[in-house]
């Protein structure tokens, strides 16, 4: 589903709603942003007759990220106009410091630091509240906040769960195997890719790159158990199916399991997975075989001379 399409439905929804609240007193944003749905000539797509986010195929159809079913709001019991959302003092205090880090005339480019702050005092997901505290605060239209929120896969603008387990899913990692840890996962947890555990604790989700091809494959995850104050957001290296279950469950019981390689210090050539098992380089830490070829350095200490 392309951009412009998503900006249609979630632009539809708050005209609807505004429409529907006019007798009271409506949102700021609501007129605006039905007067740019109809000059832009976006098409606009009810709730009702959206797929179910239950579907298979609808998931795949229309997904934007792996946790975000439609790029579209729905209002839902927790996530309406009625909702409220607040930052914390310790959290406000920490967005206008954000805030000042930009010229007074240019707020608004604090506001993916900003939604990121919100996102994790909310438990992992954007609710149409935070995103609406988020442009109040920076003095901007909430249809620009909800522009950036739709656009960025790091924004869940739906309720996941406490932990966000992400499985990378670019080249390296998936040459490496992370297929089968994609798959030890979901039976493990007994959920597919873009679902959350019947408890809330685990959302499965999908992510592009992590920057440590050396140590595919590799999960992240987003740890939102203790609010912003507490927010992780670690990788894990090296990966067999075996190891990455023993992460969710260390997660489970209440455990720190380690981060990083499962089997190395770093990056260093020790062994690399091999259909889904460690395999330890036979060369161990060595990675010259015999003296380097050269060039060779000069001799500084007889350029520079006598002291």
């Amino acid at each position: 589903m392309s951009g412009r399409t998503g900006l249609a439905r979630l632009l539809a929804a708050t005209a609807a709603r505004a429409s529907a609240s006019a007798s009271s007193a409506a949102p700021a944003a609501a007129a605006p942003a039905l007067s740019l749905l109809r000059a832009g000539g976006l098409a606009s797509t009810s709730a009702s007759s959206a797929p179910s986010s239950s579907s298979s195929s609808a998931r795949r159809a229309f997904a934007t990220n792996s946790h975000d079913i439609f790029n579209v709001h729905t209002d839902t019991a927790d996530n309406n106009w009625g909702t409220a959302f607040a930052f914390t003092p310790q959290n406000l205090e920490r967005a206008r410091n954000i805030v000042a880090r930009y010229p007074p005339n240019y707020k608004a480019s604090a506001v993916i630091p900003v939604l990121d702050l919100a996102q994790q005092q909310n438990d992992g997901w954007l609710s149409l509240a935070a995103m609406n505290a988020v442009a109040s605060l920076l003095e901007m239209p909430e249809i620009r906040v909800y522009e950036v929120a739709t656009f960025y896969t790091m924004f869940n603008r739906s309720r996941i769960g406490k932990y966000h387990v992400m499985v990378c899913g670019t080249t390296p990692c998936r040459l490496q195997g992370s297929q089968g840890i994609e798959r030890a996962l979901s039976e493990h947890l007994g959920v597919r890719v873009g679902e959350t555990t019947a408890d809330g604790l685990f959302t499965l989700g999908e992510m592009e790159c992590m920057g440590a091809c050396v140590n595919a494959p590799m999960i992240a995850i987003a740890d939102y158990t203790s609010g912003a104050e507490g927010f992780t957001y670690l990788y894990y290296e090296d990966l067999t199916p075996e190891a990455a279950k023993g992460i969710v469950d260390a997660l489970r019981a209440g455990k720190a399991p380690k981060a990083g390689s499962q089997f190395r210090s770093k990056a260093e050539p020790a062994g690399a997975i091999v259909n889904g098992k460690w395999v330890p380089s036979p060369g161990g830490f060595q990675t010259l075989v015999g003296p380097p070829p050269g060039p060779y350095c000069r001799d500084l200490d007889a350029v520079a001379g006598p002291a």
